[in-house]
């Protein structure tokens, strides 16, 4: 504990309908070996019983506030305002921590005061806790935003530690406006993809991660195909965003981080069985930015040939095939 009484991190998550998942999420922050911290709970005014829940967890460390639905980037934005501690945690309330996670980040980031994001790999589960057998594997070290725009490093919400700093230095401000937005709350998807970026090029803070798996990533089985262009058009957004203030960054990077995307939405569609889209999607990534055959060749050929086995291939061959292998299905993952 702070000498002022406040603790050390605050740990952020918010909740909307996640009544199947929240307890176990809340489990893991209170099963940290790490103690020093608050939970803070931001109920975005779902409709079931995920807060009644949540007021069972009678831990002192937790507070829970009500709000009026914001979405996920308001959610985080209110509970980032009301945190007490100089080291800010964020956890989604369908994905879960190991034990030790906070210990090692806050060690992580005192060791080396240069560093305003502490991150590390993530093991995907399915909505039934099993592993799927995929985890999310950030580049470490040697980061340049580059890195950041093109998804190799903080790979979901669920993973970063942040000095409050950091993101006050990034943070959005608007005249006659006291809120302050840490999140951009015009995005309803995509917008933890666009702090990132704007935490990468619009400070000197540097991001650095562990090795390790310290966070479970809960992928949902379900999908629809009009979320996958959905999320392709925030992402648009994003890039519009930041190419207003960083256009000869957008120049020398869009295309690959672009081509990046398209890819991890063809194994989305993969995922969800999208035969027509999935392939296009893999293709245009590849026309998009043909180096990315060269950097990557596994990952991107693997990606095109599944891609077009679904496609092409009946309905029961491409089932039995899938079984025989891990099908690349990395929702959330680098791109």
């Amino acid at each position: 504990m702070h000498q002022n009484g406040a603790p050390a991190v605050s740990v952020i998550m918010p909740v909307y309908n996640v009544e199947r998942f929240v307890r176990q999420s809340i489990v893991s922050v209170l099963n940290q070996t790490y103690t020093d911290f608050e939970l803070i709970i931001v109920d975005d005014g779902g409709s079931d019983g995920s807060i009644a829940l949540c007021r069972t967890l009678t831990d002192p460390r937790i507070q829970i506030i009500h709000q009026a639905n914001r979405g996920l980037a308001g959610a985080r934005n209110t509970g980032i305002a009301q945190a007490a501690g100089p080291i800010i945690a964020l956890l989604d309330s369908d994905d879960c921590w190991l034990p030790e996670k906070l210990e090692r980040h806050v060690a992580h980031l005192r060791a080396h005061p240069e560093v305003g994001v502490s991150y590390a790999g993530a093991a995907l589960i399915d909505e039934d806790d099993k592993p799927i057998g995929i985890s999310q594997r950030p580049r470490l070290g040697k980061v340049t935003a580059r890195h950041v725009y093109c998804g190799q490093v903080v790979q979901n919400g669920s993973i970063p530690v942040f000095r409050r700093q950091a993101l006050e230095d990034a943070a959005i401000r608007r005249p006659g406006d006291q809120r302050v937005y840490y999140f951009d709350e015009s995005l309803r998807r995509s917008e933890d993809v666009e702090c990132w970026i704007r935490i990468a090029l619009k400070t000197q803070w540097r991001f650095a991660g562990l090795p390790g798996d310290l966070t479970l990533y809960r992928v949902n089985a379900g999908g629809l195909s009009s979320d996958v262009i959905r999320q392709l058009e925030s992402w648009e957004r994003v890039n519009e965003k930041v190419a207003a203030y960083a256009p000869d960054f957008i120049a020398a990077h869009g295309r690959e981080a672009r081509a990046r995307e398209l890819r991890y939405l063809a194994r989305r569609c993969f995922q969800i069985g999208d035969r027509g889209l999935a392939l296009g999607m893999a293709i245009e990534g590849l026309g998009t930015w043909p180096n990315l055959l060269l950097r990557e060749p596994r990952k991107t050929l693997t990606t095109l040939a599944a891609c077009a086995l679904l496609r092409f291939l009946p309905e029961r061959p491409f089932r039995f095939l899938a079984q025989l292998v891990h099908a690349p299905t990395t929702a959330g993952a680098a791109p």
